[in-house]
């Protein structure tokens, strides 16, 4: 697929079938998150692969929003392996983390796979309910499955500001 058909068709899919994503496909997925780059290649990334129900339900009870989807990843990050940048207001964590779920997001509709990027929950509940380490950060959570055949995307999926309400040249 042409990565400019990925980004203009990639949507955030809100119903999915019991359809789930098959080990390979998963892996394809996971493999561009891997890549994806880091400040100064840190990789303070951990992506938790959910799919048995008893996690999936401590999801369900986090967010209204899995949609059915059968594999949920839990995008996080190490905090104490981040790149502080100058000045020390910020660092690379959550941008780093970023990154990587946009490259899982886009390989999986570059794999045929649809998905959903979440922040509709209280990522410190969340990651006490799944017991992760208390040094990682939830960034997001997000969908993937196969749409359920009356799902699309919204119906203003389509409608964007032109590049000059978006970009000024300085």
């Amino acid at each position: 697929m042409e990565f400019r058909e990925v980004v203009e068709n990639r949507y955030s899919c809100k119903k999915y079938g019991p359809k789930k994503v098959d080990k390979k496909t998963l892996e394809a997925i996971l493999e561009a998150g891997r890549v994806a780059p880091t400040a100064k290649n840190l990789q303070e990334q951990h992506i938790y692969v959910v799919e048995s129900e008893e996690n999936l339900a401590k999801i369900d009870n986090a967010t209204p929003c899995r949609y059915g989807a059968p594999t949920v990843l839990v995008v996080a990050f190490d905090k104490n392996n981040v790149f502080t940048y100058p000045g020390e207001k910020r660092d690379s964590g959550i941008e780093d983390a970023s990154i990587v779920a946009t490259h899982l997001m886009l390989a999986a509709y570059n794999e045929g796979v649809d998905s959903c990027w979440l922040n509709f929950f209280d990522p410190d509940k969340l990651a006490k309910d799944l017991g992760l380490p208390e040094n990682e950060e939830i960034l997001m959570l997000l969908d993937l499955g196969y749409a359920a055949e009356d799902a699309g995307p919204l119906p203003n999926h389509g409608s964007r500001k032109p590049l000059s309400e978006t970009v000024s040249y300085i």
